[in-house]
């Protein structure tokens, strides 16, 4: 974990951003004392289930909280602070260029808007209800067809559905603007990465990959620029647990350089409305650091040994069986499921989120109709005792 003193010292190559406002005043802290959403009625809970967005995915770590409060006290040129945190960013991750955005899918329209206007202002007002000498398609998988590719349609493009490598090349014309990835689909579809990839190349079309869910491993952070794909998009929030609402959009020069024209503070464009604020920019660049310095094999053991401890809760109610996993590609973590016979166990997966939910304290998990699913990767280390424990205890009464 980094200390303090690093933390102040990473800061500090942000030169332009200066030191905390001379003669501000000492305020004490007023959440101290508040219970905020108490206030609100809402109650918090034990995520075990991962970074999903409608869970407000992961929980920042304390140095990230500090710049973020460090950065909301003083003013800065937002462009100023993009380009110096996406040149840290870009050294940081090995590739040549990188930029903040309001999430993954901000990220995936900023980088669309940037491949179909190039450096050209002008052709950035027109997106998305003047097409007039743009391209107007970008090519993706059946199998990859998901509702983030909306974030691709808000250029007001069209999109061209294929299966094979030999679909991909025949559907390639002079309105293709760009070949979209999902990686979470990688085994799904028939076209693999690295042939998305070289088809892309050889045809001279760039290729956009959206890798938001797939960190860990941590090695991801660089594998699919150093692959070759033109653009590469991540969530900030999950795995990196910088800001919920951040995300990085990483690549080649001239493209990051494009999609910015779309993005704040520009006004007349279809990124206007993601707006990152410096808060975000420098939290996220923080969280990054941290992440990158975390010890990731230590990580990795932890949540094995998490993970073990509610197997043993669970399976040790007769009629219960257990299946630890961990997802090939996406949520690339230690997981399990629950299973167990309704005729033993006269409770079902639904009714056992719902109890789990309603229970003291509230804990979140994930699963359908045959099962409970669990991750502990986004808990707070010794929560996985008290969500073993209680998952004993709903299936016991059950």
């Amino acid at each position: 974990m980094i200390k303090r003193r690093e933390l102040l010292r990473g800061l500090s190559t942000i030169p332009f951003i200066g030191a905390f406002t001379i003669g501000a005043k000492a305020t004490s802290n007023p959440s101290a004392s508040r219970n905020y959403f108490q206030e609100l009625g809402l109650r918090s809970y034990i995520n075990a289930a991962g970074t999903y967005t409608a869970l407000t995915a992961s929980l920042m770590p304390p140095e990230a909280r500090a710049a973020w409060n460090y950065a909301s006290q003083q003013y800065v040129k937002l462009d100023d602070l993009q380009d110096r945190a996406g040149e840290r960013i870009a050294e940081l991750l090995q590739c040549e260029a990188a930029t903040v955005t309001a999430g993954a899918a901000s990220a995936i329209t900023l980088g669309t808007a940037g491949v179909l206007t190039g450096l050209d202002p002008k052709k950035a007002v027109q997106i998305p209800n003047d097409m007039t000498g743009l391209k107007t398609e970008v090519i993706l998988q059946k199998s990859h067809r998901v509702g983030y590719d909306h974030a691709i349609r808000n250029c007001g493009v069209n999109i061209v559905e294929v299966e094979t490598a030999a679909e991909l090349e025949s559907a390639i014309s002079d309105k293709t603007a760009m070949l979209w990835f999902l990686n979470a689909a990688n085994f799904e579809g028939q076209i693999r990465d690295d042939e998305y990839v070289r088809i892309a190349k050889k045809h001279d079309i760039p290729c956009m990959n959206d890798c938001a869910a797939d960190v860990p491993p941590v090695e991801n952070l660089w594998k699919y620029t150093k692959m070759g794909f033109d653009l590469v998009c991540f969530s900030g929030g999950k795995g990196m647990r910088g800001p919920q609402s951040a995300g990085l959009l990483l690549g080649r020069k001239d493209l990051i350089a494009a999609a910015r024209l779309s993005a704040a503070p520009r006004g007349n464009t279809v990124g206007r409305g993601m707006k990152v604020n410096k808060e975000e920019i420098l939290c996220m660049l923080i969280a990054l650091e941290i992440y990158l310095e975390r010890d990731h094999a230590k990580d990795w053991a932890l949540w094995e040994h998490q993970i073990d401890l509610i197997h043993q809760a669970a399976s040790s109610v007769d009629g219960v069986e257990t299946e630890i996993h961990v997802p090939a590609v996406a949520n690339h973590v230690p997981s399990i499921r629950i299973r167990w016979d309704e005729a033993k166990v006269k409770i079902t997966p639904d009714e056992a989120r719902q109890a789990l939910r309603e229970g003291h304290p509230s804990i979140e998990t994930v699963g359908g109709a045959e099962s409970l699913d669990i991750t502990t990767w986004m808990m707070n280390e010794g929560e996985e005792r008290i969500v073993a424990r209680r998952v004993r205890e709903v299936l016991q009464q059950g």
